[in-house]
Order: structure tokens, then sequence, then C-alpha cells
């Protein structure tokens, strides 16, 4: 039986409507209002409500437990937790494989209307944004980012203080946490299995390489393609170490001219100069450069030999090659928006970084340089070693995302083999006199 509640509300008294200084309190009007609702004295099963509750927590190791609602997959997973500053660019960050066993929290709030990807697949193990996007009107978007993460089985959360947590981790560093959507775990048991998982010391590199070498011919597309400078000339071979290269790297590459061979990372030192490059590049990658070994005693047998260009943990297996040392940053660099000097140049650029090491430059031999320091912090962005043919940069000159102020680390790395190339033309001639 329904019962029907009635509201009158009847303003019967004009005069107190309008204020005393109305220039014309003639035009108010006395009305009535009715409202009414019907209940049912029943109480029937619940319908389903119309909007999603929160369903997922982030249980940080410190006890700190957010609840949040999901997106993507469902289950639990652990990682380290870091945050990344860029505006745009969320999908080459979720392709990006220096993402590997890391959630990354994303400062900018709105999320999830855009498509591009820097790699075969998805690497980081979770995502974290405050508000997900209802539509995707990016006219290049195929699927919502819920659909795109489900099929690639990566859970994300939404509606979750990410300045509130993004400050956490400016103040205490990273932490490790875990990401679960599983209600018969209890807060206990997940704030236990953040507590016993670490990053340290775990080589991810080999889970993002490639299995076996390939070539790569793909430039940046012609509408993308922002250095309109010529590049015409000798094209110079590049062997690439996978150790979780971006695409826009072998693009950029490309572009310039290059003739690409791309190796995993295991890839022997002595196959490599077999194939007598003109150059190697060492790529970006994933987590502690101590922890792969058998990479930095590649590098050490091809220094030296064949010019080298190290990027982001290129760079800091070079560093280890030359006999410096690494070190864990407090809470990394991660965003599109990272200030370093060039003191080559004395110019700054704005870079995009992603890495959570960095080399410690007063652990440098005699004769290496470093050439880039960022300004943020003063930590060392960038190597040179002119005796042994070697540069090296701590961040993504490719910049994607990000800005386009350090491309010119390509064309610097395509001079530095033209040079060693004619001076080896030289020699030889010489040798013949």
């Amino acid at each position: 039986m329904a019962i029907t509640v009635a509201i009158n509300l009847a303003l019967i008294n004009p005069s107190t409507l309008f204020h005393p200084k109305s220039p014309n309190p003639s035009k108010l009007r006395a009305f009535t209002l009715r409202c009414s609702s019907a209940t049912s004295t029943a109480v029937p099963d619940l319908a389903e409500i119309p909007w999603k509750t929160s369903d997922a927590r982030l249980v940080l190791e410190d006890g700190s437990i957010w609840r949040a609602k999901s997106f993507g997959a469902s289950g639990t997973q652990v990682g380290e937790v870091v945050f990344n500053t860029s505006l745009t660019g969320y999908q080459e960050i979720l392709t990006d494989p220096s993402y590997a066993g890391q959630f990354v929290l994303m400062t900018n709030p709105h999320i999830g209307n855009t498509d591009d990807q820097e790699s075969r697949q998805c690497f980081l193990a979770g995502l974290v944004v405050r508000s997900l996007s209802i539509s995707t009107s990016n006219w290049r978007c195929a699927e919502t980012l819920g659909d795109y993460l489900a099929e690639r089985n990566i859970m994300g959360i939404y509606d979750i203080d990410t300045r509130v947590i993004t400050r956490r981790l400016r103040q205490d560093g990273s932490l490790i946490g875990v990401l679960s959507t599983e209600r018969t775990k209890t807060d206990e048991e997940l704030l236990e299995m953040s507590r016993s998982w670490d990053i340290v010391g775990v080589d991810l590199i080999s889970g993002v390489s490639c299995k076996a070498p390939h070539d790569w011919v793909d430039k940046t597309n012609t509408e993308w393609e922002f250095n309109s400078s010529k590049r015409g000339g000798e094209a110079f071979r590049v062997i690439a170490y996978d150790f979780g290269i971006k695409h826009n790297i072998l693009k950029r590459l490309a572009s310039y001219g290059c003739k690409i061979t791309v190796v995993p990372s295991t890839w022997p030192a002595s196959e490599t100069l077999k194939m007598k490059p003109d150059g190697v590049l060492f790529s970006n990658g994933p987590g502690d450069p101590s922890a792969v070994p058998y990479a930095v005693e590649t590098v050490k047998e091809i220094i030296g030999k064949v010019p080298a260009f190290g990027i982001c943990m290129g760079h800091q297996l070079l560093g280890l090659a030359l006999g410096g040392k690494t070190f864990k940053m407090k809470f990394g660099h991660h965003g599109g928006n990272h200030p370093v000097r060039n003191l080559c140049s004395g110019h700054v650029e704005i870079s995009a970084q992603n890495h959570n090491y960095a080399v410690d430059s007063s652990s440098l031999p005699e004769g290496v340089e470093v050439t880039h320091v960022n300004l943020n912090d003063g930590s060392c962005a960038g190597l040179a070693y002119p005796a042994q043919n070697i540069m090296s940069i701590q961040y993504h000159p490719e910049a994607s995302p990000g800005p386009h102020d350090s491309d010119y680390a390509f064309r610097e790395f395509i001079q530095l083999m033209k040079k060693v190339k004619v001076n080896s033309r030289v020699m030889a001639a010489l040798s013949f006199i």
C-alpha cells in the first residue's frame, strides 16, 4: 500500500517576499508549492544504485589505507608507488617499459581521453588517478581506458586523493603498496604483502626486453615530425640494446637516418662487435641498474671500441661500467617538466624523465665529464667520456610524452659517429703512406 506525503506551502503575504528597498515590489506574486512523493510500506529488494561505489583499496607499507573505485582489471597486485607530473600522455606512460613493477599515480587530476603507445604492451603494475574521464572524445580513441586496461590485465583505481598521496611520497619517499578489489583479503593481509615485497635488487629488464634481434625501420610520422631540418647524408648502422626501449627513441633515430637493429638485453658484446656497427645505443629500462651485472659487463666490453649513447637506464649502466656508483633516489623523477642545465652550452632544457636511480657524479673516474645537471635537485643528468666516444643523458630526448627541447641529443650522437668514422678513414689512409 502506497503512502503519499504531500507538503503544501502557501505564501499568502506578498509583502514578506521583497526587500524594503526593492524598486518595484508590485511585480512580486504569491505562489503555492505542492510537493509529493510515493513510498511503499513494504521494503522490496534494493535496486542497483546507478553510480559506482568504492570497491578497491590501496594499502601502503606505512600503514595507510585508501578507499577507491576500480577500473580495468580486478584482483590484487603489489608494486612501488611513484607519482608522475605529466599533464598529458598517460597512454605513453602506461606502455613505457621503465614503469615495470610500479603503480603510477598521475598528479594531473583528469585522465582518460587519448590513444598513443610506446611499446608492445602495458608494463606498469597499476594506475592511480583522481578523476576518470567518462567520455573519450579524442578522434583517435578506439576504446575507454577501463576497457583498455581490462584487456591487458592492468588494475586501475580512481576517486582517490592523489594530492595527499603525492605529498606523502615527496615527504617519505617512494612506498610499496598493494591494490586490491578482493573483499576476502583483510587490510592486515594486504599490509603484510606490502611490507614483504621489495623492488630493490630485482632484475626487471629481462621481463621487458625483446627475445630476439630485429630490424627497426619506422620513422616519426610526418604529421608529428617537429624537427624539419635536413638530415641527408651518410646513414649510420646502430645496434640498440633493448633494456625496455621506447618506440619513439627508435623512431627518432630512424628519422635521423640510422639503420637500426634492436637486440635483447642479454645479447653478447662479441656478437654486437661482429656486426660492425657505427654506434651502439643503450636504452632506457626499469628498475635497479646494479641488479643487472650482466648488462654492465656487456657495456664494459663495448665501450671504447665503438661510439656509445646511453639513455636513462643506459646512462646508469655506462656510469657503472666506467667505475662509478648509482643510488636509489628518494622518490625519483617522473614527468615531463623537469628542468636540466646543459653545462656545455649553458642552455636549460625542460625534459621528460622517468627513473628512480641516479649516477653518483662524485664516484666517477677522472676524464668522465658531467655534461647535464637536474636543476631541481642537482643530480647528474648527463655524462661524456671523450676519450672513449661516450655520451649519455639521464632523461628522454624523444620526449613521448613531453617537450622536444632535447631532441638535439640524437643529432649529437650522429655527429659523434660521423667524427669517429672520418677519423678511422684518415688513420687507415695514413697507414698506407
